[in-house]
């Protein structure tokens, strides 16, 4: 299982990004899906999460601004956010963990929000 991220890039505050995670393989058999940021110098940390009984989880911080969604038929996870905040600037990672033990990450996108 592959996984490749898209649709970074710089935006102001305020501003709307989506972004894409493309999966080699089919993500049918993946249990979990999730987003994750690392800013400058902070740990990775959860922004969103969709398991494959599409319940989804969000970070405090991003409800009610972002969404994240799977489509199993295009093997993709997308995460569409909005009302960027300049805190939120930072490396968003897929991950996708299948049969509930095996982990795969992306490469990262970067997100810049500036203010």
């Amino acid at each position: 299982v592959q996984l490749v991220e898209s649709g970074g890039g710089s935006v102001q505050a305020g501003g709307s990004l989506r972004l894409s995670c493309a999966v080699s393989g089919t993500i049918g058999n993946a249990n979990y899906m999730g987003w994750y940021r690392q800013a400058p110098g902070k740990q990775r940390e959860l922004v969103a999460s969709i398991r494959s009984g599409r319940s989804t989880f969000y970070a405090d911080s991003v409800k009610g601004r972002f969404t994240i969604s799977r489509d199993n038929a295009k093997n993709t996870v997308a995460l569409q956010m909005n009302s960027l905040e300049p805190e939120e600037t930072g490396v968003y990672y897929c991950r996708a963990q299948v049969d509930y033990a095996y982990n795969y990450w992306g490469q990262g996108t970067q997100v810049t929000v500036s203010s």
